[in-house]
Parts: C-alpha cells; sequence; structure tokens
C-alpha cells in the first residue's frame, strides 16, 4: 500500500531516431531553367537607439498624481469602513452579552 508505483517507461521515439529520412542534399530541380546562385541571407536590421519607454508631460504627470491620490483615497475609504464595521460589530456583541449575563443573574436570585 504504502510503496510507490512508478508509471511505464515511455516508449516514444526519440529526437534521435527520424521516422521519416531527411534529405542530404537538394533532391528536386529548380522551378526555371535558368541558373541561379544560392541566395545569401540577408543582414539583420541595425537596432533603433533605444529611448525611455514612457515620455512624461507635464499634463500626464498631474493626471498621473491625480489618479494615485484617487487610489489611495478610495482605499483608504473603504479599509476604514471595514475597520468602522468590526468595531460596530464587537461593541454590539458585547452588550449583548453584558445583557445576557444579567438577565441570567436575575434569574438565579429570584429562586
Amino acid at each position: 500500500m504504502f510503496t510507490p508505483k512508478y508509471p511505464a517507461p515511455d516508449t516514444a521515439p526519440t529526437r534521435t531516431a527520424h521516422l521519416i529520412p531527411m534529405p542530404t542534399g537538394d533532391a528536386h530541380a529548380p522551378a526555371c531553367g535558368c541558373h541561379h546562385s544560392p541566395v545569401a541571407p540577408a543582414a539583420p536590421a541595425p537596432v533603433p537607439v533605444s529611448r525611455p519607454a514612457v515620455q512624461l508631460t507635464p499634463g500626464s504627470l498631474i493626471v498621473a498624481a491625480a489618479g494615485g491620490t484617487a487610489v489611495v483615497l478610495v482605499v483608504g475609504a473603504v479599509l476604514v469602513s471595514m475597520l468602522l464595521a468590526v468595531a460596530i460589530t464587537g461593541v454590539s456583541v458585547a452588550i449583548c452579552a453584558v445583557v445576557l449575563r444579567s438577565l441570567l443573574n436575575s434569574q438565579n436570585n429570584q429562586r
């Protein structure tokens, strides 16, 4: 029960074993009768000069600052409201506990 069970070994062919024989040379004739020299690969395009990805103008900087401020205010309001909800719930549970305790004590004293 506690001995490991290993899967069966893979029987798929490896990359070195080819199912189709690879061509060794140019096996077909060119499409036209003229003699072409092989085309050399094109040189890679020159790399453009790198520039900063984001260019901040004064207007976009103001918009980014206003957006950040709005996000901070919204997140702060949500967190404060959650804290108030927890505090109000805790106070109401404490008041209920005090009322129930006094009711139970008054029942025990009446006997």
